[in-house]
């Protein structure tokens, strides 16, 4: 069956010229994350980054380009962070939440992200330099004001060609352009890391493979459960007469899924994650004792893998919540069913079902933002287990890989089926 969908998918010229443009831009950004900034050590690079959980995580984000000091070596994550800065601004401030409800509105904010990205990743690619010139590996050694300025301006202009692909990417509508960057980037260093296991394997370490294929089985099983899950509202729409004719009456349901946010709470909760310990080591050397003492306790915090497996679940839990309060809104909800006739049973139109479908969603998130978290610190909590630095890492990277797979494969399948009604 899923090859006639394969089979179907390519008969259709637009959406496998789609497909095969995604493919075309994810071949484009894996020969842009080995093309090397001039200047810098690799071999040294590679070794501070396997000695480095947090570093780690900021590697496996960007899809390997910071490990290879790219021209894209600070991958996405400025526009990620513009991203949160925004929609945090938009729930705050009176005036962006009106620009973004207006026709257009949106367009206006994402010109907005994409501007506050620039000086964002100049900030990030000073202070990756900064950084790595501190480092006593000898990544970088020391240079000129110009040279300085040539690699930050170098990898800024990665960051923004990669923010231009993600957006051609997302108006294919095969799935969220940034999210399928990150998902190529992931998969890009599996061969990598089945050689490692395949030439480092023996029987002592036969434990560890086996629990790791656990919990990758866990973390998919959870994931598509968490995705699929969803709470049918009842809605009935009342009879109208007009002259002769009735109309209305039908009797349907509003899903509401148990996770709307998709993937994007785990990629927030990391870019603030790692975001800390990344400014503390820009302070590490700094000529004030008090600030040094305060930078290197702020990295020592955040090595302690109690507080941050905590922080790694709320920050979760928390942007669950928050990411379904920027895309549902009950009221909008509300107001349309009760324009169009439409009631839930037992439930007064209006206010009163805008607070029906709030106390809902709140409701089905605690059990949906709670799953998520605990799918998301499973690996941390496996790694105290086994001592094993690849479970955390694997089991964050099978988290995004399947969510992104499956808002894919929905979109891909919407789009079959829009096609299927257009002979009539």
């Amino acid at each position: 069956m899923w090859f006639n969908k394969v089979l179907q998918i390519f008969k259709i010229k637009q959406l496998r010229n789609s497909i095969l443009f995604v493919m075309a831009m994810f071949f484009v950004f894996r020969i842009g994350a080995h093309i090397p900034v001039p200047g810098v050590n690799t071999e040294a690079m590679k070794e501070l980054f396997s000695q480095n959980q947090i570093l780690g995580f900021m590697n496996l984000f960007s899809g390997g380009t910071m490990e290879n000091f790219s021209i894209m070596a600070l991958g996405i994550a400025p526009y990620i962070t513009a991203s949160i800065i925004f929609q945090l601004l938009t729930m705050i401030i009176p005036k962006l939440e009106e620009i973004s409800k207006e026709e257009g509105g949106r367009q206006k904010i994402n010109r907005y992200t994409r501007y506050l990205t620039v000086p964002l990743a100049m900030l990030q690619g000073y202070a990756m330099i900064s950084l790595l010139q501190q480092s006593q590996l000898g990544i970088i050694g020391d240079m000129s004001v110009f040279a300085t300025v040539s690699l930050v301006t170098t990898v800024t202009a990665g960051t923004i060609f990669l923010m231009w692909i993600g957006e051609l990417i997302s108006e294919k509508n095969i799935g969220n352009g940034v999210s399928l960057l990150i998902f190529a980037g992931i998969v890009a260093g599996l061969p990598q890391f089945v050689q490692q296991v395949a030439f480092t394997f023996d029987r002592d370490q036969l434990f560890t493979i086996l629990l790791y294929a656990a919990i990758a089985l866990i973390t998919v099983v959870g994931v598509v459960t968490i995705n699929e899950a969803q709470r049918n509202i009842p809605v009935s729409y009342a009879r109208r007469v007009r002259g002769t004719r009735m109309y209305g009456g039908m009797d349907t349901h509003l899903p509401l899924r148990v996770n709307m946010a998709g993937v994007i709470p785990i990629i927030f909760a990391i870019a603030i994650v790692i975001f800390p310990p990344t400014i503390a080591r820009f302070f590490l050397n700094a000529s004030t004792e008090w600030v040094s003492a305060a930078a290197q306790w702020t990295i020592d915090l955040f090595q302690n893998q109690l507080f941050y497996g905590v922080l790694y679940f709320s920050l979760v839990v928390a942007f669950t919540y928050f990411y379904t309060a920027v895309i549902f809104h009950p009221d909008q909800i509300a107001d349309n069913l009760q324009k169009q006739g439409g009631f839930i049973p037992g439930i007064r139109p209006g206010r009163f079902t805008a607070d029906y479908l709030r106390k809902v969603i709140n409701r089905i998130l605690l059990a949906g933002s709670l799953f998520l978290g605990m799918i998301a610190i499973l690996p941390l909590l496996m790694q105290v287990v086994t001592g094993s630095q690849v479970l955390i890492i694997g089991g964050t990277s099978i988290l995004i890989v399947v969510s992104v797979v499956i808002e894919s494969v929905k979109q891909v399948e919407s789009q079959l089926t829009m096609r299927e009604y257009e002979g009539f």
